[in-house]
């Protein structure tokens, strides 16, 4: 019997061992009843890249603390994990709620740089990039959004750390819009839609006149042209494309 209750007990010393210690049972209560220190661990786990983990601590975070000192970062920094995570409703939907509740907060122009940085995110296709798909013909919606958004933050913040960034986005960005409106002006082209094809390219250069993207829409309004008989107007945009693209292979 003795020997019985020996067994026993050794075994549940065993036990004991493999669950958690109770220093690490009390390490993680401090933690979790400690704002500091739970944030602190959330931007651990963000430094490391372990965004999915830091998400859930946030998510800790904002419900223990949902007005606490750190609330307002709290929230800026699941927008930022949201976005590594690809997570586009959720990190939208958190950039509306915050700009809708702190519209002076001072950390404004991050939130609607971010804002930006999701919609153009939700616009790209990295897997087809890699290999090279041409997809311009995809919808744009989501880039016209990063677009505006990135113009909003310029307006309402010019001197902004991020303007010079969303400056350079939105220039990729409207040759992105441009090559949209190129595939949709060759679709045209195939279906023998003369008058709305040139219609498309005199768009581009109407509203991106700045993007390489206006050699082809120069060239697709004066095939169209010359197809629907209209020869001044095509003459037009042939001394433009030569005057802008001297070495084009359209001439």
């Amino acid at each position: 019997m003795k020997l019985r209750i020996s067994l026993l007990l050794a075994l549940s010393v065993m036990l004991a061992a493999c669950s958690s210690s109770p220093d690490d049972e009390a390490r993680d209560s401090r933690v979790l009843n400690d704002a500091d220190a739970l944030y602190q661990r959330a931007q651990t786990n963000i430094a490391a890249g372990n965004f999915s983990t830091a998400q859930e601590i946030l998510q800790q975070h904002a419900t223990r603390y949902p007005f606490g000192p750190y609330a307002h970062q709290v929230q800026m920094d699941r927008i930022y994990v949201y976005y590594k995570l690809a997570n586009i409703d959720k990190a939208l939907a958190e950039i509306d709620r915050f700009m809708q509740l702190n519209p002076n907060h001072p950390n404004l122009d991050y939130v609607m740089y971010m804002r930006g940085l999701v919609n153009h995110r939700a616009d790209s296709n990295t897997m087809q990039d890699l290999v090279g798909i041409d997809r311009s013909d995809r919808d744009p919606s989501k880039a016209e959004e990063a677009f505006n958004d990135f113009s909003r933050l310029l307006r309402q913040f010019p001197d902004s750390k991020y303007a010079a960034d969303a400056k350079q986005r939105m220039i990729a960005i409207k040759s992105r819009l441009a090559s949209y409106e190129i595939a949709v002006a060759r679709y045209y082209m195939k279906r023998e839609a003369w008058l709305a094809a040139a219609n498309r390219g005199k768009y581009v250069l109407e509203n991106y006149p700045d993007v390489p993207e206006t050699e082809n829409a120069l060239a697709i309004m004066m095939q169209s042209y010359d197809k629907l008989g209209l020869l001044e107007l095509r003459d037009d945009a042939r001394a433009t494309l030569a005057a802008n693209f001297p070495g084009s292979s359209y001439l």
